[in-house]
């Protein structure tokens, strides 16, 4: 484990976080569209995160040595994928995608849950900042003993 490695951590979850904010950013946009390129409304997609796994000395040393700490080497995005959930029906015989029955289908999106999880997004990336800021600051601490 070395003195970078919770800088590393926060550094991962930042860009794990910005690509969280840009998903649903992306859902909130496309919270209208009716027709995609197949044809169908668009559908929620979601972030799946994961631990991400460490380097092979790190993970031989801590095999070798049960006792010591485990540290986490961040996380990583696994997938993006699509929400399953059905879409949303809403009678409008008036709108272009409508059926015989002046049915439309709309997106399988929430906006209160997109807002919420911007929020929750947007508070784990000030987190992961101050984090960050926080092992800088160690780090700076530390190569000023020497002086």
């Amino acid at each position: 484990m070395t003195i970078f490695s919770g800088m590393q951590a926060s550094a991962s979850a930042l860009t794990a976080g910005r690509l969280h904010m840009d998903v649903v950013a992306n859902n909130i946009a496309n919270m209208n569209t009716t027709r995609g390129a197949d044809g169908n409304p668009y559908r929620r997609r979601y972030v799946v995160q994961a631990e991400r796994t460490a380097s092979f000395d790190s993970a031989l040393a801590r095999e070798t040595d049960k006792a010591a700490p485990r540290a986490g080497a961040g996380v990583q995005i696994t997938a993006i994928n699509e929400d399953t959930a059905p879409f949303q029906i809403k009678y409008d015989p008036t709108h272009p995608d409508a059926d015989a029955d002046g049915n439309v289908r709309l997106p399988n999106i929430n906006l209160l849950q997109e807002i919420t999880d911007m929020m929750l997004a947007t508070r784990l990336y000030e987190a992961n900042v101050t984090a960050f800021n926080a092992g800088k600051a160690m780090a700076q601490r530390a190569l000023e003993i020497g002086r």
